[in-house]
């Protein structure tokens, strides 16, 4: 088994970047259906409807088959080469996964609502919402790189700048956005 280690490992790679490819999109759909319930008839339903389908594609068949298929490549890397468990950077990385998996069960939940029009949150929210995964990917591709559990407190600190980065960049788009609706 070992040799086809490098095998597994690009697996991995390439259903962690289709599972993040759903994660980015997911809360666009949720923020585009959240704006089409505030139009009026007939667009309302016609865009709803449509984001009902797009979102359930997208979750199914896309993202719910990555995040398992990814888990299941990084358990037999770790399988392969239990030593990984030991190194303070994986270790954190790890922590950082555990993040990213409450993330999509959270997306999830929020999939579910909207399925059945609810709504509960404001498009501003989910705005916001869809840098999450933003914020756990930068964590982790900084600990692979830099591989140092030592330097993940300045990642950290990095991190929190970008989020407030990207809150500033969401108010700008907002004020933007209010000045020009079709922006």
């Amino acid at each position: 088994m070992i040799e086809y280690y490098n095998y597994i490992k690009a697996a991995h790679l390439i259903f962690v970047i289709t599972w993040f490819a759903g994660l980015f999109y997911i809360p666009r759909i949720f923020i585009y259906h959240i704006e089409a319930s505030e139009k009026s008839s007939p667009q309302k339903e016609i865009l709803t409807s449509q984001m009902r389908l797009m979102a359930k594609r997208l979750w199914f068949i896309i993202t719910w088959p990555s995040a398992i298929l990814a888990t299941l490549f990084a358990i037999w890397l770790l399988v392969l080469n239990p030593g990984l468990l030991r190194i303070p950077w994986m270790q954190v990385k790890l922590g950082f996964v555990v993040l990213l998996i409450l993330y999509h069960l959270r997306n999830h939940v929020i999939f579910k609502q909207l399925q059945r029009n609810e709504i509960r949150y404001t498009s501003r929210y989910m705005r916001i919402w869809n840098e999450g995964a933003t914020l756990i990917l930068f964590a982790v591709i900084f600990l692979v790189v830099v591989k140092s559990a030592i330097n993940w407190i300045f990642g950290v600190v990095g991190i929190f700048t970008l989020g407030i980065l990207l809150m500033f960049g969401i108010q700008l788009y907002k004020r933007i956005r209010d000045k020009n609706p079709d922006a």
